[in-house]
């Protein structure tokens, strides 16, 4: 898409989704030990995804290839929020931290249907 090297890192998108993986690593930390190879790995692994495919897509050569990546971004944040709601379910999360979560999906929600549109 870009010959200019890490030009997603100009992508308000991408820094959201990058915030929002950083939060959830952070929320996770707390979850108990028995969760690492379970919840707490699947919800990393979600939440991580948003971002990267944002930057895999955006590495890519079209805008073709870029609007598939940031589809599959969408259905890992549809898979984080599914997940983080599980989690909330579970007493993993304190109220104040699904909360600032959720809002934060929210909004990368938001931003990332909006880019997949301009595409």
């Amino acid at each position: 898409m870009s010959n200019e090297a890490f030009g997603y890192k100009k992508l308000n998108v991408w820094e959201k989704a990058d915030e929002m993986a950083y939060q959830i690593y952070i929320a996770a930390k707390a979850f108990p030990k028995d969760e690492v190879f379970g919840l707490t790995s699947q919800l990393r692994r979600a939440a991580l995804s948003v971002p990267t495919n944002i930057v895999e897509g955006y590495g890519r050569q079209s805008k073709n290839e870029l609007r598939q990546f940031v589809n599959i971004a969408l259905g890992s944040l549809s898979e984080t929020k599914y997940l983080l709601s599980f989690s909330a379910r579970l007493g993993y999360l304190k109220a104040e931290q699904n909360d600032q979560l959720s809002d934060l999906t929210e909004e990368v929600g938001r931003l990332l249907w909006k880019f997949y549109k301009s595409l």
